[in-house]
């Protein structure tokens, strides 16, 4: 499913549009079981960030490495994303499988975004040094893992976005521009 930022001028099929995927990994919402709302903080936090054209590919799929990856691949290869953030299967129960998986399909891991999530999450719950989150890239893209909660996913965010706009330069990915009243991107130019 495509959806556009609330910019209903923006074609899904445009080459110039950013194009941000937006991967939930849950049993439970891939069977119908719950709404999901790890996806929607996502977008929610997207469209206040957010201030260049862009559009959102949304997948829900179940837990496990394999599922994570097809997905990754499909988002990053197939669908052309710059950017995937993905929520959900980062802890260490047996089916939390989301790095796993997006290690298998990375070519190289950028450690310092799980670092900081997990710093910053610890200064809210003592259960953030559970979190497995990590972020890496695969060709134009970037692929950062994020919690499952709302609640933390908004922590995480605000906290790594002001990087993601010139690691996707670096990267050879379309350009992302975000509001300066809600999030100041570093570049080392400014």
């Amino acid at each position: 499913m495509s959806l556009d930022g609330d910019r209903p001028e923006n074609l899904a099929g445009s080459k110039t549009l950013a194009r941000i995927g937006v991967l939930v990994v849950s049993d439970r919402a891939s069977e119908g079981v719950y709404e999901d709302k790890s996806g929607k903080a996502i977008g929610d936090f997207l469209k206040k960030v957010v201030r260049s054209n862009w559009i959102i590919i949304f997948k829900i799929v179940p837990d496990g490495a394999e599922s994570v990856a097809s997905a990754l691949i499909e988002l990053s290869d197939r669908e052309d994303c710059d950017l995937v953030l993905t929520t959900g299967g980062t802890g260490p129960a047996p089916r939390d499988l989301t790095p796993e998986g997006t290690r298998m399909v990375i070519s190289r891991e950028l450690a310092g975004f799980g670092e900081l999530m997990r710093r910053v999450s610890l200064e809210h719950v003592p259960t953030a040094i559970l979190s497995r989150q990590l972020a890496g890239t695969r060709n134009r893209s970037l692929i950062v893992n994020l919690p499952g909660r709302p609640a933390a996913i908004e922590v995480c965010l605000n906290a790594i976005f002001p990087a993601i706009p010139y690691c996707l330069e670096l990267i050879g990915a379309r350009r992302i521009e975000v509001d300066s009243d809600v999030c100041i991107a570093f570049h080392p130019g400014n």
